[in-house]
């Protein structure tokens, strides 16, 4: 039988906790770069379809005032 001695297993830690610290790394900056490639498609889609947000209308006693 073979026993591995206790700097084996610090070093297996140190990698393991790497590879995890890399995962959560790695699944943010997925989450932060694709999230628009879906948003903006969806809010085309929205838009077409009339569910969106209604236009924004011009206030016209906004626009008579002088600065």
């Amino acid at each position: 039988m073979e026993s591995q001695g206790p700097l084996a297993i610090v070093w297996f830690s140190v990698g393991l906790g790497a590879f995890y610290i890399a995962l959560i790394w790695v699944n943010t900056l997925l989450g932060a770069f694709l999230t628009p490639f879906f948003i903006i498609p969806a809010t085309w889609l929205l838009d077409r379809l009339g569910m969106g947000a209604p236009p924004a209308t011009e206030d016209p006693a906004a626009s008579s005032k002088s600065p």
